[in-house]
């Protein structure tokens, strides 16, 4: 499959599912959502054997329409605060997420292959005190073939 022209939206969502589940419904001219400042919270309580009402499952928003990529927060207050959204009809591209290279709560990379060339798309969301520009600028990575980084870099002009 040979991708010419791949229709993608970014979105800061301000912690809203609601726009989140809008987006995924509404939205079939996209291929791709990248999301900023989404809601990750409690989806429902999965049995266990040491917590009685039941332990929480923490995630985000799902679509059967939409494969998502987003980093597993490692403890609670780490939760991501960005997300990428892939049609499924682009699954055949063969999507990775790669926390190896960078692993940030507001950076996502994935890759995909077209015509035997890998890519890689970023999704970035920078909070008031630039957290994640700080990470790029301090992290010495060399990633060829960046297709597209985009996001919510929250970089306002003192003026």
């Amino acid at each position: 499959m040979i991708v010419k022209n791949l229709k993608i939206l970014s979105q800061n969502v301000h912690k809203n599912s609601l726009i989140v589940n809008t987006l995924l419904e509404i939205q079939n001219q996209f291929d791709i959502i990248f999301i900023q400042e989404l809601s990750w919270s409690e989806i429902h309580k999965i049995p266990s054997s040491s917590i009685h009402d039941g332990e929480p499952l923490m995630g985000t928003n799902h679509h059967p329409n939409w494969i998502l990529f987003a980093r597993i927060p490692l403890e609670r207050l780490d939760s991501p605060r960005v997300i990428i959204y892939i049609s499924i009809c682009l699954s055949s591209l063969c999507f990775l997420l790669y926390k190896d290279i960078i692993n940030h709560r507001d950076i996502i990379l994935i890759s995909f292959f077209n015509n035997n060339v890998c890519y890689y798309i970023m999704n970035v969301y920078s909070d008031s005190s630039h957290s994640a520009l700080k990470y790029l600028q301090d992290t010495e990575v060399n990633i060829d073939n960046i297709l597209l980084m985009t996001g919510d870099f929250n970089i306002r002009d003192s003026l």
